[in-house]
């Protein structure tokens, strides 16, 4: 009986020890004030030397590729080049920096709608312009080293884009704090980085544009994709490049505020567009830079800007054009801590064709060229020219001259309207051209509806970020309404 007991007990204590033994035997992780940044970073590495944080630029992350050079189109697998226009970082390292030549390819040339076809040749175009699908897949790195990619460009981008900074505020054009100082700084900073990187691109001289502008009146000419399109090319795999040690003082400093007056790059997550966004609807963005407080890392890579549309107008009628207003009031670190920020729009990447100016406030609106008040004046002149008659042979019999039946043809038809001017004697029909592209002039320049602003997924932002001061629970009416006043 006794014996009984005692073999179970020396049985249950031998388990008992087991267990204290083997929690003794678990290594110890290096203490870090932030301890939820090591769970948010896909369980870190752990090294001799203690945590480590993996370097992989993530599925999704676009990679902006401007085409160095022009490229004339010819058929699908033709290969094109372009150069990173805009850094890769991975956490608070720099991998991928401006200027890595990018490889890719053609891969379709989409077909034109039958009324897009009937359209265009009724303007004398007999080679409608085609929608041009490509990818990249390949980065050469500095000194040779190739590495492969699987890409696909987001929607909306491969057009030749610019850097818009926002209007200095008149109020305060006069003494300005530090804060301040630091922000209009910051933002001509990011507009210097941006015209620096495009100085890459070989742009092709005067001579060569006017050739290339006047072989595109032809009825047919070829197509091109000019130098200095920018694509939007999201990795469809990750990109590995090591790891690096999480030290205590990088936990540490990232928990610490932005310094007032700081301003972060930004890529947006989801499109907008002037057309179709509503107001209160959520915009997110990723910071494609770290953010640095002299050596201290304050943000790395990969946070979030959290905020909403707090303003649009579609475009109307009578060429009023779109215009887009958004705020971003919470900041979210890699570790999941959200913090509420103050947050202004600083600077945008915009294409050329919509000429986006951006207000003090960060609002921004299509901006209409003034030049369609010289093509407008143009057309009418030549529809009045191609109405000039003098007389030929006989009382009250009269034909259009030969120099205001071209003008007509010119107006209305480009090419085949001279021709036709030119040799077919018949005034009304050099009337008829003339005062056809008179009206569409008028009508497309002045009282169709105007352009709607629009910003692809992944265009480049540069935001203005400070700290705001904690509240309790805020409800999301309540935030919307700070944004608005902000």
């Amino acid at each position: 009986m006794g014996a009984g007991i005692v073999i179970p007990a020396i049985l249950l204590t031998c388990i008992c020890a087991s267990a204290v033994q083997a929690q003794d035997t678990v290594p110890t992780s290096v203490s870090a004030p932030n301890s939820k940044l090591t769970q948010a970073l896909a369980t870190p590495v752990r090294s001799s030397t203690g945590e480590t944080i993996p370097l992989k630029v993530p599925k999704g992350t676009a990679v902006q590729v401007v085409l160095d050079k022009e490229v004339r189109i010819q058929k699908v697998g033709q290969p094109i080049h372009g150069l990173v226009a805009e850094p890769v970082y991975a956490f608070d390292k720099l991998v991928v920096p401006v200027g890595t030549g990018v490889t890719g390819q053609i891969t379709q040339l989409e077909g034109v709608s039958a009324v897009k076809r009937t359209l265009d040749v009724l303007n004398a175009e007999f080679t409608p312009a085609r929608q041009v699908q490509v990818e990249f897949d390949d980065l050469e790195l500095t000194g040779g080293q190739h590495i492969p990619i699987h890409t696909t460009v987001t929607v909306g981008s491969g057009q030749v884009v610019q850097f818009i900074a926002a209007a200095d505020d008149a109020k305060k054009q006069g003494v300005k704090d530090a804060a301040s100082q630091k922000a209009d700084q910051a933002k001509q900073e990011a507009k210097r980085q941006w015209d620096d990187a495009m100085k890459q691109v070989h742009e092709p001289g005067k001579i060569h544009k006017i050739e290339k502008y006047a072989v595109a009146q032809l009825p047919v000419h070829p197509q091109y994709i000019d130098a200095g399109t920018v694509y939007f090319a999201e990795l469809v795999e990750p990109l590995d490049f090591g790891v690096e040690l999480l030290t205590p003082e990088i936990a540490a400093s990232i928990n610490t505020p932005p310094p007032s007056g700081s301003s972060v790059h930004v890529r947006l997550m989801t499109g907008l567009s002037s057309a179709t966004a509503e107001n209160g609807e959520d915009v997110e963005a990723v910071l494609s830079q770290p953010l640095f407080d002299g050596t201290r890392l304050v943000l790395p890579e990969g946070s979030r800007l959290k905020g909403s549309v707090v303003q649009v107008r579609p475009a109307r009628r009578f060429g009023r054009n779109g215009q887009l207003r958004m705020a971003f009031h919470e900041l979210v670190l890699p570790d999941g801590i959200e913090q509420k920020v103050q947050a202004s729009l600083e600077g945008i990447q915009s294409g050329k064709e919509q000429d986006v100016k951006l207000d003090s406030e960060g609002g921004a609106e299509a901006n209409t060229p003034k030049t369609r008040y010289l093509a407008t004046g143009i057309a009418v002149a030549l529809a009045f020219a191609s109405s000039h008659t003098d007389s030929d042979g006989g009382a009250g019999s009269t034909s259009g001259t030969t120099g205001g039946r071209v003008a007509g043809g010119v107006g209305g038809f480009k090419l085949v309207g001279i021709f036709i001017g030119a040799f077919v004697h018949s005034q009304p029909l050099g009337m008829a051209m003339g005062a056809y592209g008179a009206g569409m002039s008028i009508y497309s320049h002045f009282i169709a509806r105007g352009h709607d602003l629009v910003f692809p997924k992944n265009t480049a932002m540069e935001i203005g970020i400070g700290m705001r001061a904690s509240r309790t629970s805020p409800s999301s009416s309540e935030a919307k309404h700070v944004n608005v006043e902000n």
